[in-house]
C-alpha cells in the first residue's frame, strides 16, 4: 500500500467562483495538528457548603468528604457514590481555603469563590478581583464564537455579600449571569445576520440611554446615591459583555456550526418547575456548547448563598421539608442526613452531566478528558470558610492524576488556580494571592 500523503493545515479545498473552504483538523495533517485538541474549563459553583455530618450522630457514611479508606483507595460516601464510574476521573481536594475568607462576611464566600480577592473593605471602588474562568476566558477566546458562558438558577449579578453570579469581570466587576435555558439556547446556536442586528440596536438604544441617566447625574451634582451608582456601574459591565459577544459571534457568522442532535434538550425547563430537570438542561447546554467548541470558558451557579434565590426551595420539591439554607445549619441528625441526601441529588445532576461529556466524541477521545471541570463551595458547613469542599474532575488528556483524596493541612485556593491555569495551558506568573507555582503536583502527574 501506499504511504498516505501528509496534507498540509494550512490546506483549502477550492470550488467554483473562487470561493474557498478551510479544512478542519484531519488526522492527515500529521499528529501534532490533530492531537492540537480544545482545553477547556467549567466552574460549578453550590452554596451554604456540602453536609460533613458530626461524628456523634453516626453518618460518617453521608460525609460528602470521604471518611473511610479502603485496599488503599478512599471509599465514596452515600451522597457521592454516584459518582463511583468515574473514579478515575474525579479527585477530592481537602483542606483548601482563601485566606481572606475568614476575615470577611461568611456570606461573601461566593463573590471570593473563583477570584480569591481581599474582600474586607466594601467601600474601595473595585470590590473584586477577575475569576478564573476569565483568565481563561482571555486566553481561549480567539479559538470560539464565544469569549465565555456564565451562567446560575437566579439570573443577573444578585447585590453585594448576596450574589448572584460567580464570575468577574477583569476589572473586578460582577458579570451577569443567563438563567433561562430557552435564551441561552437561541444565543449559542440561533445567530444569525438578522438578530445580531437586532440586538446591536438594541444595545446602542440602552446605552445612549445610559448615557443620558449618567449626563443627567453629572449636571445635578451626581445626585445619584454610591448604590444608585453602583448599579449603573454593574449594567454598564452588562452592556460590554453584550457587546463582547456581539463582536465575537459576528466574526464567525459565515462558519457553520458542527452538526448535533439537539433533540433531546428540553427549553421549555425552567427554575420554577422541576428542579433535577432544570439542572440537567444546564448542563446539557454546557454539554453542547463545548461540544460545538462555541466557548471554552463555562462558570454556572448552582444555588446562592443565605438563602437567597429560587434554588433555596429545591430540597422541598423534593420532599425534604427544609430548605437549602436551613439545612446548611442543621445541628440534629436528622437535619443533617437530609442536607446530606440533598447533596446526593446534586452528585446525580453532575453524573448526568459528566456521561453527556463523556459521550460526546473527538479525535481519539472526549470532551470529558479534554475538559477540567471545577466543583466545590466557598464554605464547608454552617458558612465556614475553611476546608472548602473541592472536586475536580475530567481533565484526563491535560496530565491530571485522578482517584486520590488529597490533603495537605491547610492549602490556599490560589495555588489550586494557579495549577489549573497550567494545566490548561495558560500560563500566568500568578493568580490573586497565590504563593507558588508547585500546586500543580496536587493533582497532576510528574
Amino acid at each position: 500500500m501506499r504511504p498516505r500523503a501528509k496534507i498540509n493545515r494550512r490546506a483549502f479545498l477550492r470550488g467554483t467562483a473562487g470561493m474557498t473552504l478551510a479544512l478542519p483538523v484531519l488526522e492527515a495533517m500529521g499528529k501534532k495538528v490533530s492531537e492540537a485538541t480544545p482545553r477547556r474549563f467549567c466552574a460549578l459553583y453550590t452554596a451554604n457548603g456540602m453536609s460533613l455530618p458530626h461524628t456523634k450522630h453516626g453518618l460518617d457514611e453521608w460525609s460528602w468528604f470521604p471518611r473511610a479508606e479502603k485496599d488503599g483507595k478512599f471509599v465514596f460516601g452515600k451522597s457521592t457514590e454516584a459518582f463511583e464510574p468515574f473514579r478515575d476521573q474525579l479527585s477530592f481536594l481537602g483542606g483548601l481555603y482563601h485566606p481572606n475568607g475568614p476575615k470577611s462576611d461568611p456570606h461573601v464566600c461566593s463573590d471570593m469563590w473563583l477570584t480569591g480577592a481581599p474582600l474586607q473593605d466594601p467601600k474601595r471602588e473595585v470590590y473584586n478581583s477577575v475569576a478564573l474562568d476569565q483568565v481563561v476566558a482571555k486566553h481561549t477566546k480567539q479559538f470560539c464564537r464565544q469569549p465565555s458562558l456564565v451562567m446560575s438558577v437566579d439570573a443577573g449579578v444578585g447585590f453585594l455579600s448576596r450574589t448572584g453570579t460567580i464570575s468577574y469581570s477583569t476589572t473586578g466587576k460582577p458579570i451577569p449571569a443567563e438563567n433561562d435555558p430557552r435564551q441561552i439556547f437561541n444565543r449559542l446556536f440561533r445567530a444569525d445576520r438578522a438578530s445580531m442586528e437586532s440586538q446591536r440596536n438594541e444595545l446602542r438604544r440602552r446605552i445612549k440611554l445610559v448615557d443620558a441617566v449618567l449626563e443627567q447625574a453629572k449636571s445635578l451634582n451626581q445626585t445619584l446615591g454610591k448604590s444608585d451608582r453602583d448599579k449603573m456601574d454593574q449594567y454598564l459591565t452588562s452592556l460590554s459583555e453584550v457587546e463582547e459577544r456581539l463582536v465575537a459571534s459576528e466574526k464567525w457568522i459565515d462558519i457553520p456550526l458542527k452538526k448535533q442532535n439537539q433533540s433531546h434538550i428540553n427549553l421549555n425547563a425552567h427554575s420554577e418547575g422541576d428542579p433535577g430537570e432544570y439542572y440537567r438542561t444546564m448542563f446539557d447546554l454546557i454539554a453542547l456548547a463545548f461540544d460545538a467548541d462555541i466557548t471554552r470558558s463555562i462558570a454556572f451557579m448552582l444555588n446562592r448563598e443565605d438563602g437567597m434565590g429560587i434554588s433555596d426551595t429545591f430540597p422541598i420539591k423534593l420532599g425534604i421539608n427544609r430548605t437549602h439554607h436551613s439545612l446548611s445549619h442543621a445541628k440534629d441528625k436528622d437535619g443533617q442526613l437530609n442536607f446530606a441526601k440533598y447533596d446526593k441529588f446534586l452528585t446525580d445532576q453532575l453524573v448526568h452531566f459528566f456521561k453527556r461529556l463523556q459521550g460526546y466524541k473527538e479525535s481519539n477521545s472526549n470532551v470529558l478528558d479534554n475538559t477540567l471541570v471545577l466543583y466545590g463551595s466557598g464554605a464547608s458547613t454552617t458558612h465556614l470558610p475553611k476546608n472548602l469542599p473541592t472536586m475536580i474532575a475530567g481533565g484526563a488528556n491535560m496530565g491530571l492524576k485522578h482517584g486520590q483524596y488529597w490533603r495537605n493541612g491547610e492549602t490556599q485556593m490560589s495555588n489550586v488556580f494557579l495549577s489549573i491555569l497550567r494545566s490548561l495551558g495558560v500560563e500566568e506568573d500568578n493568580f490573586a494571592d497565590s504563593t507558588r507555582t508547585s500546586a500543580r503536583e496536587i493533582f497532576t502527574r510528574a
